[in-house]
């Protein structure tokens, strides 16, 4: 049974969900550590949002590691391959970057082990998801069975928790929750091919998503985007 003061890993890329998922970490009482990637992604300005949002939302740590996924590529995120302009379309899209998810997991859950914590929060949503099949419900319980079965704590009985508190949430509720927990969305960068200074393409398939978001919970978004 979780207590005020547990210990969680949250998974924080510097985007809309991840900030959110932070705020709901804190809100249920956790103290948290946060963990962000370098893993060679070109929208590499949302590290910073990372940072600016493990600051103000109080983390005990945040810990930037490198994981040269552009090596691998297969993905318009990490490789010479364009990104999309318009609306996600059927299937899993071109931004899908192979084995993601489960990658910063294992990281995180590395981390978690070794902070004695027992919780990894990510901002894992399948409502909203794009086609991407690492945000699933069926994958998270899939790697917290895994998770309890390949470390040290999880087999001498201090089991792992992955938490996805956005996994049903459409955009608009997302937003909805993190105003109520006074995320500052005007530091989150959701977009996936961002411009100098980190301004929002507004066309992505990741910005259509978010901006389609706050429309339909009756807010502006406050993030700085190129003219659209």
């Amino acid at each position: 049974m979780q207590s005020r003061g547990d210990l969680a890993v949250v998974l924080l890329s510097g985007g809309m969900d991840s900030a959110t998922v932070l705020a709901i970490a804190r809100e249920e009482g956790f103290s948290v550590c946060s963990l962000a990637f370098d893993y060679g992604q070109r929208h590499r300005f949302e590290l910073e949002l990372a940072a600016h949002q493990a600051r103000a939302q109080g983390a005990l740590r945040h810990m930037v590691l490198q994981v040269d996924l552009r090596a691998i590529g297969g993905s318009a995120l990490t490789d010479d391959l364009a990104v999309p302009k318009e609306a996600p379309g059927e299937g899993v899209p071109v931004t899908y970057v192979p084995a993601r998810n489960a990658v910063f997991l294992s990281l995180g859950l590395a981390w978690a082990e070794v902070l004695g914590a027992r919780a990894i929060f990510v901002g894992a949503n399948q409502v909203d998801y794009s086609g991407y099949p690492d945000c699933r419900g069926e994958f998270l319980r899939a790697f917290e069975a895994m998770a309890n079965l390949a470390t040290r704590a999880g087999t001498e009985g201090r089991p792992f928790q992955v938490r996805a508190p956005l996994l049903e949430l459409g955009k608009a509720d997302i937003i909805r929750r993190g105003l109520a927990l006074r995320v500052d969305y005007g530091k989150t960068l959701t977009c996936y091919d961002p411009g100098p200074g980190g301004l929002a393409c507004g066309q992505c398939p990741a910005c259509r998503l978010r901006l389609r978001g706050f429309a339909e919970a009756g807010v502006p978004d406050p993030a700085p985007y190129a003219a659209r």
